[in-house]
């Protein structure tokens, strides 16, 4: 059935679509003719940027989940340049007054000129390669924008006169004045030369600086959020490392994964070995602001992804039981020896040397993951740029090496276990094999060469023995007959087998030290190899030279009966908000020594005499040990006539299912049983913990 439409209803909706349509015009009618000129000048007006979002860099945290280095948000200050540099400006009066009121705040800006700060002017020494790199592309535009006969290599004189001209710093400033408004200039100026991210101008300000130049209303900067690292302990510091801008090295490498060149990366340690997993991604936003610097509107055009967090093998309170037990003992030590040596000038007796340093790694023997690596001295990451300087020029304690790693010294008797798997594995000698001392080693009489055992000095002898008991008394003659025996060419495949000489597998920066060897011996000391050469290698002696970290995987593969594990300290990376795990360690065995148990079984009993019979060399310490039975080996490590031996001590417990392996070596430190307590207190730690209730992250848990 046809419906009609009623007249007055059609007449509404004319009139309500004529409303509409009336109402739409006159808006456009104000906004285009009425109030078209305003918005046409504002839209002018408005400055398009498009700024960097930094990423935050991800966290470093111990093998529980207790963060080591973190992040902290701070506020930056960044020079707008549009707004600085407007003709109606005196942009050099408002640049000094920045500067100004950050220092008397006791803040400081970012100067990147290369130059003294004051008269006469030359080039700083310590040039970086990236001011380099920006003083060369500086110069380069010069001779091709403003002057050709500009010279190829300026003196630093030359260079502020055409930044005197060039800015238009006039002589009312003084020379340091200019000095510091040239610097601010040339930074800006720069980055418009070498495109790379904004210059920041301040790092870090405090909020009464950015309170202070508010107030003042100056114009020209702008605070941006941005992170810088937080160290949440003050110790493993030559293990976590620092953070710093690229060098042009770095930057060959950085600048294909989309780095910019004033890029914060890795410079050291564990920030270096794991950039590729800490370094987040930058964003990208777009900054609308009016020409007096108000910002209207940011949009993201392409957000920050923050950095994965690495999770270290380190347990952070072994780490911090290690340090104290190093530093502790050391520093007592040297302040006993300070009051004896001030005794012996009065009396004209010989004085001790100091002690310069030590080390001390723990090693999961099931594992081969390092659970502490310590050195001493050590420093503070929190004031590290502040107190570089002062650490670089030290070059008795040399603070910056992490010895840990890179020491390097004679392991000593701790080697005995070595060269008695070489005898037993070659069929040189049995487990029942006895020796008797006859503390002098005569062979070589004839040729002038007749080395003794340590206990000569006491007028006795070690008697007959095997070589388990020859460990745990350390008997110098049993191992001088092993060595002449085996030869070098042998005692260095074994030594090879168990490590030496060559990379743990640490993604760290290491040594990988040196056996004693015919082609060694005559780089260092430049003569021939001998036969005597032998006995003093199958000691731990000659030019042996070892890292404590190789050490203690030596003792791990001691106690798992020959299984050497790679000793990578890194266990797992998961992602910026802990949901996924990018990567998790599995134990790699990198060398199985395959030889039949009961030698493996004589060696075993000779370090666990050592720490419990009573004339073991390390029995005073480990002989009633309270959490378990522990095998040890002590070694006094010669450095050279006149001069104070190094001490090395190892051990690995429990003794009936070995969990840990620790290697301590003290420079100058004497004689290595005097070691031994270091080892326990790390000892005492280990188990304590494990026996605790303390609750921390479970492996693979959600972080909430």
């Amino acid at each position: 059935m046809d419906r009609n439409i009623k007249p007055g209803r059609l007449a509404a909706m004319a009139v309500v679509l004529l409303l509409f349509v009336g109402g739409y015009l006159l808006n456009l009618y104000k906004l285009q003719i009425v109030e078209g000129a305003a918005y046409y000048e504002m839209s002018q007006n408005n400055i398009v940027s498009t700024r960097t979002v930094t990423a935050a860099r991800g966290n470093i945290l111990d093998r529980y989940g207790r963060v080591l280095v973190s992040n902290r948000s701070c506020n930056n200050l960044t020079i707008n340049s549009t707004e600085l540099f407007q003709d109606d400006l005196d942009s050099n009066a408002v640049i000094l007054q920045l500067c100004n009121t950050l220092t008397a705040c006791g803040d400081t800006w970012i100067d990147e000129l290369p130059i003294t700060m004051e008269a006469p002017f030359e080039y700083v020494d310590n040039m970086t390669d990236v001011q380099r790199i920006l003083l060369d592309a500086y110069i380069d535009n010069i001779q091709a924008e403003y002057d050709s006969d500009f010279p190829d290599d300026p003196t630093a004189v030359e260079l502020m006169a055409f930044f005197r001209s060039r800015y238009k710093i006039d002589n009312n400033y003084d020379s340091t004045q200019m000095r510091i408004i040239a610097g601010v200039r040339y930074a800006v100026n720069v980055r418009h030369i070498i495109p790379t991210s904004d210059y920041i101008f301040a790092e870090d300000v405090s909020i009464e600086s950015i309170t202070r130049l508010m107030e003042q209303d100056l114009p020209g900067f702008h605070v941006e959020v941005s992170y810088v690292r937080e160290y949440e302990t003050i110790y493993a510091a030559h293990l976590l490392g620092y953070v710093g801008q690229m060098d042009s090295v770095e930057y060959q490498t950085y600048q294909t994964q989309g780095y910019p060149l004033n890029a914060i990366v890795g410079k050291s340690g564990v920030e270096l070995a794991f950039e590729s997993y800490l370094h987040g991604t930058d964003g990208t936003a777009q900054v609308t602001s009016t020409a007096n610097g108000t910002v209207t509107g940011t949009t993201y055009v392409e957000d920050p992804e923050p950095g994965n967090h690495v999770y270290l093998t380190i347990d952070i309170g072994l780490q911090e039981a290690a340090e104290q037990a190093l530093g502790s003992f050391i520093t007592l030590e040297n302040a006993a020896r300070e009051a004896e040596n001030e005794q012996a000038v009065l009396t004209g007796e010989s004085t001790q040397e100091l002690i310069t340093g030590g080390a001390l790694v723990a090693i999961d023997v099931k594992t081969g993951e390092p659970l502490a690596l310590a050195s001493y001295p050590s420093y503070d990451l929190a004031t590290f740029r502040d107190d570089y300087n002062e650490l670089l020029q030290d070059d008795v304690t040399t603070p910056l090496v992490n010895r840990a790693l890179s020491g390097l010294y004679e392991p000593g008797s701790t080697y005995k276990m070595c060269t008695s798997i070489a005898a037993l594995d070659t069929g040189l000698i049995s487990t029942g094999t006895t020796i008797t001392d006859e503390v002098t080693y005569s062979r070589y009489a004839d040729q002038g060469y007749a080395p003794s055992c340590w206990i000569k000095s006491s007028g006795g002898s070690h008697g007959t023995i095997n070589v388990s008991q020859a460990l745990s008394v350390s008997c110098n003659y049993f191992f001088y007959a092993m060595g002449d025996q085996l030869g070098e060419e042998t005692m260095t495949q074994y030594a090879q087998l168990f490590g030496f000489g060559q990379n743990t597998g640490i993604e760290l920066a290491e040594d990988t030290g040196y056996i004693a060897t015919p082609e060694r011996l005559e780089e260092t000391q430049g003569r021939d190899w001998y036969a005597g050469d032998n006995l003093q290698a199958a000691i731990g002696q000659s030019v042996h030279q070892f890292t404590p970290i190789q050490i203690a995987n030596y003792v791990a593969t001691v106690a798992n009966g020959g299984h050497r594990y790679s000793t990578s300290i890194l266990k797992s990376v998961r992602s910026y908000d802990y949901s996924e795990q990018v990567y998790e360690r599995q134990p790699e065995e990198v060398e199985t020594i395959e030889t039949a148990d009961e030698n493996w079984q004589a060696v075993h009993e000779g370090m666990r005499g050592a720490a419990n019979n009573v004339d073991g060399t390390a029995y005073t310490v480990f002989g009633n040990y309270a959490y378990c039975t522990v095998a040890a080996k002590t070694g006094t490590a010669q450095t050279g006539d006149n001069r104070m031996n190094n001490a090395v001590f190892v051990c690995y417990a429990p003794y009936d299912d070995p969990e840990i392996a620790v290697c301590v070596v003290v420079e100058k430190g004497a004689a290595g049983a005097s070691l031994g307590n270091i080892a326990k207190e790390v000892l005492d730690y280990y188990f304590r913990f494990q026996d605790s209730t303390t609750n921390f992250e479970n492996e693979g848990s959600l972080l909430k």
